[in-house]
């Protein structure tokens, strides 16, 4: 079963990452989502977020990854787009099996 694959790249900062995460689990349903959250990265601005033992950075990296049909995805990330205006996305097709 082919899927599309949308990732939305945000940081812990924005604290937009929980309700992406709620909207498309309550609103929209999609046939899976995980949440991750980095270690370390950095973004347009060339700015470095890392987390270290001795100093836990709240502005960590966090990918939210979901799938679903094209038009579901679609659908989402239409409706998602107050949440995502200045986060990065991308989608991909793969296979489901």
């Amino acid at each position: 079963m082919k899927v599309t694959v949308a990732r939305i790249y945000v940081t812990e900062g924005r604290h937009v990452h929980q309700k992406i995460f709620e909207r498309l689990h309550d609103e929209h349903k999609v046939k899976g989502v995980t949440m991750f959250r980095g270690v370390a990265g950095f973004g347009e601005s060339g700015e470095t977020h890392s987390s270290h033992l001795l100093d836990i950075s709240f502005d960590m990296p966090v990918v939210i990854e979901f799938f679903d049909e094209e038009s579901q995805v679609r659908q989402a990330l239409e409706s998602l787009s107050d949440l995502t205006l200045s986060c990065r996305v991308i989608t991909f097709q793969a296979d489901l099996s």
